[in-house]
């Protein structure tokens, strides 16, 4: 067996992972939000309506930051529709998902999910700059994070929210670069309006967080030339400009999908140069971070097929739409993407998994029924429990194989985290698909002494899946024979696998 290899040491660090970076999404899309999120008949329901057992499984899943309500929906959402007594909202359509939106679910009950999931929950809240524009986000701001005094704050009181809804992190605009987008603009358009309302936003509260659009992802035409006028017209209006990617098999080429973190450590290679590049001609000291704030595998071939065959007459409420049923294989291209992220906590630090439940999720339910997790749930659980700290800068000596894609690729994808303890936590993917993978870390000046566990998500099927009749079917288990000697962790990753090895 070929054997890969690398070095920890504590004085070569990338930087502090912020907890932003294990965020998720709810968007008003398929069953995310109702039989989701939100399904006050169900046996699990709260006062709220909320399913306790979702809220139980996403505090297990450890998620911070959660951006809402879209995505290509908030280009056509009126936030005024989403307050108020729920017999009195409107009934929409949705031109994004073809759907029918009751506005059951708003923005009072998304600020009372959030709470409900814990301290660590922070919202992020789009805004729509689609078919709307500056006004309409002042207000929504003052609605939402004035205390009181004002008509739009005295509103949120008379709803029954006396309290401030706090929320510090905006989105301005969704994916404004695709022709999808309803309201799509050109970079130049676009940016003036993002500064515009950036700029206005700042009147009301200095302090607030901003997010500029940047690509849908790097095989748009109008890539990183976009980033760069858009940050031309924002570069000191805003802190983040954002990163969205998607990955699938392609023909069934296997090999190259499970190397898609080379194509995500790309994307986010060359928006920071782009960043960077834009900050040096304006002589600005300032540094944009980066907002990953939608990946994931996502099946996109099979939304497009329903969305050319679906009937145009038809607006659906909450139908099944983007139900992913994720297998082994997916998942550790899903734990490798997390690496990607890790591997970049210097420049990436809000990152949002799209999304949080039913649609392409790692939380999956059936109204009146169960909820369950799915094969992606575990390593985002054991990211964002055990990727607290400093990263380390991991620079591997890996056997290769090679893809279509991306030409020559490791077979180890690879990072550590360094905790506040001392203790590190190393996550890794063998890539390969029939062979084990001997690792040899070599451990400078950290002083540990002992193995606590190696775990890992691997099956003799790479096609295993958790599902509704078998919700069990997949879930981590220990690996025997990890062992500290002369100074170095000795390791088997098991073929095709997500490991997380904790030393101590």
């Amino acid at each position: 067996m070929r054997s890969a290899r690398f070095t920890l040491d504590p004085a070569f660090t990338i930087g502090e992972v912020n907890p932003r970076i294990f965020g998720s999404f709810v968007e008003h899309l398929g069953r995310c939000v109702y039989t989701g999120v939100h399904e006050p008949d169900h046996p699990s329901a709260d006062e709220a309506g909320l399913r306790t057992d979702v809220l139980d499984l996403v505090r297990e899943l450890g998620v911070t930051t959660i951006r809402y309500p879209g995505g290509n929906f908030v280009s056509g959402y009126k936030w005024e529709d989403s307050v108020g007594p729920a017999e009195d909202r409107p009934r929409r359509l949705d031109l994004a998902w073809r759907s029918t939106e009751t506005n059951q679910f708003g923005l009072s009950e998304y600020i009372a999910f959030l709470r409900k999931i814990g301290p660590q929950a922070e919202p992020m809240m789009a805004l729509n700059l689609g078919t709307r524009g500056v006004a309409e986000a002042l207000e929504l701001q003052e609605y939402a994070n004035h205390p009181s005094g004002t008509a739009l704050s005295g509103l949120r009181v008379s709803h029954g929210d006396k309290d401030p809804f706090g929320i510090r992190l905006w989105c301005l605009g969704n994916e404004m670069d695709g022709p999808w987008q309803t309201g799509h603009k050109t970079a130049q358009e676009y940016g003036r309006l993002a500064a515009e309302t950036a700029r206005a936003m700042r009147q009301i509260d200095p302090e607030v967080e901003l997010v500029a659009c940047g690509s849908s992802n790097q095989s748009m035409p109008t890539f990183a030339e976009w980033e760069a006028t858009v940050l031309a017209e924002t570069y000191d209006l805003v802190d983040y400009v954002s990163l969205h990617a998607y990955y699938w098999p392609t023909d069934g080429d296997l090999d190259s999908f499970l190397a898609s973190a080379v194509d995500m450590e790309s994307f986010i290679d060359n928006v920071v140069a782009t960043c960077d590049h834009v900050g040096a001609r304006l002589k600005s000291k300032k540094k944009i971070n980066l907002s990953f704030d939608e990946w994931n595998v996502w099946y996109l071939p099979r939304w497009e097929e329903h969305a050319r065959t679906a009937d145009p007459r038809d607006w659906p409420e909450a139908p099944r739409l983007l139900e992913d049923n994720y297998s082994v294989t997916d998942a550790v291209v899903f734990g490798s993407l997390l690496i990607a992220l890790l591997r970049h906590a210097d420049r990436v630090t809000v990152a949002c998994l799209a999304q949080l439940v039913n649609v392409i999720a790692p939380i999956m339910t059936e109204p009146g029924g169960p909820a369950w997790r799915q094969t992606t749930f575990f390593p985002f659980a054991q990211a964002s429990r055990y990727g607290r700290g400093q990263v380390l800068d991991v620079r591997v000596d890996s056997p290769t194989y090679e893809t279509e894609k991306y030409g020559e690729t490791d077979l180890l994808h690879a990072t550590a985290v360094r905790g506040e303890d001392g203790s590190v936590t190393v996550f890794a993917v063998n890539r390969s698909r029939t062979e084990s993978l001997p690792l040899e870390i070599a451990l400078n000046g950290l002083e540990l002494t002992s193995v606590v566990e190696h775990s890992a998500l691997a099956d003799a099927d790479p096609d295993a899946r958790n599902t509704l009749d078998e919700p069990e079917r997949v879930t981590p288990h220990p690996v025997e024979g990890a062992t500290l000697r002369d100074g170095a962790l000795h390791a088997v990753l098991e073929p095709l696998s997500w490991n997380v090895i904790r030393l101590r």
